[in-house]
């Protein structure tokens, strides 16, 4: 759960009666998960929120599209091989992987977004390896900078601006199912507990300000695998005041809290998010294990139900040579994968690490896509034998 949060002016129970100052009847608007059911927020409006022109099918970014049958391999992706300073985030987005949970990619946008968009299909989780901005939405601006995972909840309205003169390259999961905390930093009262590797203090909400109108009327809303374009009546950040659990928030990777065992412990303790048949992990700069006979090294392991995703953002991969930040690995169930020759023995007395990657789980088998395939490092399969 997040924090529900009130900003503005909200009457003192909802679906009643709301004036502006003026004594205009504002427009109560409900953002709700899982039907009724989930978390929500309650938005009031100056105009009637509803107020949308269809327009018919439209351009969106690139969905995913299954590439060249692949032999069963570990593989790597070189991203930063990506044109930069590219389309708008809307349309840049670069899909490498993908089964029916989620949808891995890269962006490297090189404008402001002109329009709105919804995600009417999935919660979008980004992860800032380069660059910064806004994220503007009724709820407020959200800024955002090198580092943060940028959380926009399924069906909220937004658009990106961007820093001037940032290279920018972002990771981007497309969570299908739901996003969500894990259950189990949540005490029985949805605080995230003590002992969580983060706080409610840690993650930033949106700066509100009012109501606003940017003069931007278009709207392009993803649903069912497709883009459609709507025209808007009125500006979609008319919004006079909101409550509720529903809004987008930024967290720094910086800001997770890593444990550190006597002996090495399982990735499963760098979970971050929850998404339905993923987790998402923080591998930030921490102590390494204190036991005299540790070998901090990751071991070989054949995870057998997940496929393996690490995303480089910077230091000094141990592990895995041949990557640099920008790479994308992705480490298939059914063949072991670990250290790269040399790494497991040179790890032995090495006290820390300064590595800072994102790392997926996938519990369904992930099937890589035709930019992937223009991206592949074909050497990175062998480069693991001696």
């Amino acid at each position: 759960m997040l924090d529900r949060i009130v900003r503005g002016s909200v009457p003192k129970k909802p679906h009643t009666r709301h004036c502006d100052r003026e004594g205009r009847l504002l427009w109560e608007e409900c953002l709700t998960r899982q039907g009724f059911e989930g978390g929500y927020s309650v938005l009031y409006h100056l105009y009637r929120p509803h107020e949308q022109r269809a327009l018919g099918f439209a351009r969106g970014f690139r969905l995913p599209e299954r590439g060249p049958e692949q032999s069963l391999a570990r593989r790597h992706y070189k991203t930063w091989e990506l044109p930069a300073s590219g389309p708008s985030p809307i349309f840049a987005r670069e899909p490498l992987l993908f089964n029916d949970d989620v949808v891995i990619g890269v962006l490297r946008p090189g404008v402001d977004d002109d329009r709105y968009f919804v995600n009417a299909d999935a919660d979008d989780l980004y992860f800032i390896h380069r660059g910064g901005g806004k994220l503007l939405s009724p709820f407020g601006t959200l800024k955002f900078k090198v580092g943060d995972y940028i959380w926009v909840p399924r069906g909220v309205l937004h658009r990106f601006e961007l820093a001037p003169g940032d290279d920018q390259h972002w990771l981007s999961i497309e969570c299908l199912g739901e996003l969500r905390i894990p259950a189990h930093y949540l005490n029985g009262v949805g605080q995230l507990r003590l002992d969580a590797p983060y706080s409610h203090r840690d993650l930033r909400l949106p700066e509100y300000h009012g109501p606003e109108d940017e003069e931007l009327r278009e709207l392009l809303v993803k649903r069912g695998g497709r883009f459609h374009a709507f025209e808007l009546g009125h500006s979609p950040l008319d919004v006079t005041g909101y409550d509720g659990t529903v809004y987008p928030v930024a967290f720094n990777i910086l800001d997770f809290e890593p444990r550190v065992g006597r002996v090495h412990l399982s990735p499963n303790v760098h979970t971050t998010f929850e998404a339905t048949g993923a987790i998402i992990c923080s591998f930030v700069p921490r102590p390494l294990d204190f036991d005299p006979k540790a070998v901090p090294c990751p071991y070989p392991h054949s995870s057998v139900h997940v496929d393996e995703v690490l995303f480089y953002a910077r230091g000094n991969f141990e592990s895995c040579k041949g990557v640099s930040a920008g790479s994308v690995s992705h480490h298939p169930a059914g063949i072991p994968h670990g250290p790269h020759p040399g790494a497991y023995e040179a790890s032995i007395g090495k006290t820390a690490t300064d590595e800072l990657a994102v790392m997926l789980d996938c519990t369904a088998p992930l099937r890589a896509t035709k930019v992937a395939a223009e991206l592949e490092d074909a050497a990175y399969h062998e480069s693991f034998v001696a």
